[in-house]
């Protein structure tokens, strides 16, 4: 069973989406709570709202299964993201309000999260590796964006609302500066809409992973605040109301992602790309 969707783009940069999986298999979805069974955390409709990235040329890649199933943005040892706080597992066991994900004893055993992890897991990061060697050998760079979206009110994560916009790249770490400028630039300049540079989210497990400016990989994680393109409460109603305000700022964002990843190609003619 396929766990990932995958499509190759014709330009240095890859979009990945790892939240936005709804599939819970069978015999899973039955050791689940009722909390559990409905997804409060998943990035939905992430993949409607960034559907204009093939038309960019920029490759996507999302998963199949839900982040209830295996959180594919999580380190496999287990490490947390931000130490000293609040963090949720690679098998989360409660929901970002601290509902119990499980039903009392049914929760996944060592075992049973290590045969997650080699069937939803490891096949998803063994393709987005594949994919940014691909970019880096065929054109001298890779540009990795990881798109994410939360509520702006979390409280068992942070204090208060969410800006709008939350650039990460591990405190400068996984991304050029002067790409991160760019981006900067483009978010800030919307009076509708607020920005932060590493603020609260700075990136999490894939971004910290695989951005290596040293060797030309770059790596950028956006958590985009829900209210900005959905309902934030059930039934979690996708707004194309809402859509129309926000995508002119992801299309720009993205569009001087993929500038600047050609800017950067090694010796690589832009023939044929507009």
């Amino acid at each position: 069973m396929e766990s990932f969707r995958f499509q190759p783009g014709e330009t240095p940069v890859l979009l990945s989406i790892p939240h936005v999986g709804t599939m819970i298999p069978p015999d899973i979805a039955a050791t689940l709570t009722e909390e559990g069974l409905a997804q409060p955390d998943v990035d939905r409709h992430l993949d409607r709202l960034y559907h204009f990235a093939p038309a960019l040329g920029i490759g996507f890649m999302t998963p199949l299964c839900s982040r209830y199933v295996v959180d594919v943005n999580r380190d496999p040892t287990g490490r947390p993201l931000y130490p000293g706080t609040s963090n949720t597992e690679i098998c989360p066991l409660t929901t970002f309000d601290n509902a119990p994900v499980y039903k009392p004893g049914q929760e996944p055993d060592a075992a049973e999260i290590e045969r997650r992890i080699g069937a939803y897991w490891r096949p998803y990061h063994e393709q987005l590796q594949a994919e940014l060697r691909s970019l880096k050998d065929r054109f001298g760079v890779a540009v990795l964006f990881d798109a994410h979206s939360v509520r702006r009110q979390v409280p068992r994560f942070f204090d208060g609302t969410l800006p709008d916009f939350s650039l990460g790249t591990a405190d400068g770490q996984t991304a050029a500066q002067p790409l991160v400028g760019r981006l900067m630039n483009v978010l800030t300049a919307s009076e509708r809409y607020s920005a932060v540079l590493n603020g609260r989210f700075k990136g999490g497990y894939i971004t910290r992973t695989y951005g290596n400016p040293a060797e030309n990989i770059h790596a950028i994680q956006l958590e985009l605040t829900q209210a900005t393109y959905m309902d934030e409460e059930p039934p979690h109603r996708f707004r194309p109301d809402l859509t129309a305000q926000v995508r002119p700022s992801l299309e720009r964002l993205m569009s001087v992602i993929v500038e600047w990843a050609w800017e950067k190609a090694s010796g690589r003619r832009r023939a044929g790309y507009l």
